[in-house]
């Protein structure tokens, strides 16, 4: 007799669709006012190294001599200190996540030159 709610249990789950969303082929919208991750307008830049000194993670990395500018998204807390402080204001607070790689955690941005990802 206990086999009985055991197959309700079973023939419910068995005709209803996924509780659960196919990520990444189908992302969830953002919240309003949610942090997502930084992004940046690469031309702007001047490489002053502000946003480096202001990020309490030490996630991102400037190199005026080689002009380039890139962040450790694993480390990156979404805090927002870089933007604030960035004096060309070439940074903003993105709302979307970006979708998962199989590479490198890091992404360095240079003139000219189109994004890398580095292990």
């Amino acid at each position: 007799m206990t086999l009985m709610p055991f197959l309700s249990t079973l023939l419910a789950n068995l005709l209803h669709k996924p509780v659960t969303r196919p990520y990444p082929v189908q992302p969830r919208a953002p919240f309003d006012r949610s942090r997502g991750s930084i992004g940046i307008t690469i031309e702007d830049c001047i490489y002053c190294g502000q946003c480096m000194r202001k990020c309490p993670t030490s996630a991102i990395e400037t190199n005026r001599a080689e002009a380039y500018w890139q962040i450790n998204r694993l480390r990156c807390i979404q805090c927002g200190a870089c933007v604030e402080c960035c004096p060309k204001k070439c940074l903003q607070m993105l709302t979307g996540q970006p979708l998962p790689s199989q590479g490198g955690q890091t992404e360095r941005f240079m003139v000219g030159v189109p994004e890398e990802t580095h292990a």
